[in-house]
């Protein structure tokens, strides 16, 4: 069995600030740990459940000489092969060679929830909302339905409550949860500690790919439109020129193509 495991910082536990995530910061390096000792507790899961080829993408644009390279190196969990330094959601080598099943694990609400700790998509600061076909989707959706692309499904998300509804709404109940947090707004939350909720992640993980109950990989009937409202009409001016991408309005951006894989490969550039 192979899985590809998503990661991000956001939705890990006791994380709830800008500062915390943020490359060049006292307290980032703090939670550096957090974030890949999260990561290495879904990594023994999945090996327990029998997982021969488990991939991990680091997934958090940290900024400066951390982007996409968040975690610590001298404490990765051995038995998995590790993407670093990698643009967002482009990595589809395992997909192409073979997939059973992907994992999310720190993962984070989409723009706009009350109660999604540090809640955005893609950019807190240029996007607002995000959608495929008319449907909502924050960073979550948009890498399963990537997945989807190959007729892979999601088995599995951690994060804070909002995160865990949000994408057991999207993909369907089948999908295991470890919910690690509760958010008390979007920079306040109520924490597991980090010892239980790794504990968590790792039992949660291995029941996932055990049980192999998992949802219909998400896929869309194409013509397929990306969508994405953004923050200014300044942002627009990055996509001016780009094949099968428009400018519909001041702050709207949208592209299609066949499938949503085709979509995505040209509005969001390799850069």
């Amino acid at each position: 069995m192979r899985v590809v495991i998503f990661c991000d910082m956001e939705g890990v536990s006791c994380i709830e600030t800008w500062e915390q995530v943020s490359s060049g910061t006292a307290i980032y390096e703090e939670c550096r740990k957090l974030y890949t000792d999260e990561m290495n507790a879904a990594v023994r899961g999945a090996r327990a459940a029998g997982a021969r080829d488990v991939v991990v993408v680091d997934c958090h644009g940290a900024g400066g000489a951390h982007n996409f390279k968040s975690f610590v190196p001298e404490r990765l969990e051995s038995g998995a092969e590790y993407v670093f330094g990698h643009p967002w959601a482009r990595y589809i080598e395992a997909f192409e060679q073979g997939c059973d099943a992907i994992l999310f694990v720190g993962a984070h609400a989409m723009a706009g929830v009350p109660d999604g700790v540090l809640c955005h998509t893609v950019s807190s600061e240029s996007w607002h909302n995000a959608s495929i076909n008319g449907t909502l989707v924050g960073e979550s959706g948009i890498l399963a339905a990537i997945a989807g692309c190959w007729d892979v499904p999601v088995a599995f998300t951690s994060g804070d409550a909002a995160t865990c509804r949000e994408v057991q709404q999207l993909l369907g109940t089948e999908v295991v949860t470890a919910q690690v947090k509760k958010g008390l707004g979007r920079f306040s939350s109520v924490n597991m500690a980090p010892k239980d909720a790794c504990s968590l992640i790792e039992m949660r993980v291995a029941q996932a790919l055990s049980l192999k109950n998992w949802p219909k990989p998400l896929k869309f009937e194409g013509p397929v439109t990306f969508k994405v409202e953004l923050a200014s009409s300044d942002n627009a001016r990055d996509f001016v020129n780009r094949p099968g991408v428009k400018i519909e309005g001041p702050r709207t951006v949208t592209s299609t193509a066949d499938t949503f894989w085709h979509a995505w490969d040209q509005f969001w550039y390799r850069h």
